[in-house]
């Protein structure tokens, strides 16, 4: 559990197109085996230390004919941002995905005191 020190919370959240590949004949439409698509994501204003990161799946478009493997995260959290990433692997199509972000943490307060 992850307790939080102060009353000033913050929230932030979005909404990342990770790619769409069916397009352009991208690899994850097009390629087998393990496949990696990365976004990194900027918080509107950076937490006061690292948040709680949720990620889901907003959007998930694949071809029916093939196994549908999917594994979607954070990695790399900070308190400016951290990466959405998904990853699939064997003969699985993925067309595009859109993965939905939620972050949880203190903000800092203008009567925070800095001491160097």
């Amino acid at each position: 559990m992850k307790r939080l020190r102060t009353h000033v919370i913050g929230l932030d959240q979005g909404s990342e197109l990770l790619f769409s590949d069916f397009e352009d004949g991208g690899q994850m439409w097009t390629g087998d085996g393990p496949r990696e698509a990365r976004r990194a994501v900027t918080f509107s204003t950076p937490f006061r230390g690292v948040p709680v990161v949720q990620v889901g799946m907003g959007m998930w478009d694949t071809d029916g004919k093939t196994n549908q493997r999917a594994d979607l995260s954070a990695e790399d959290v900070t308190a400016q941002g951290f990466d959405i990433v998904f990853r699939t692997w064997g003969d699985s199509r993925v067309a595009r995905v859109r993965a939905d972000w939620l972050a949880i943490g203190e903000l800092r307060d203008e009567d925070d005191w800095e001491v160097d």
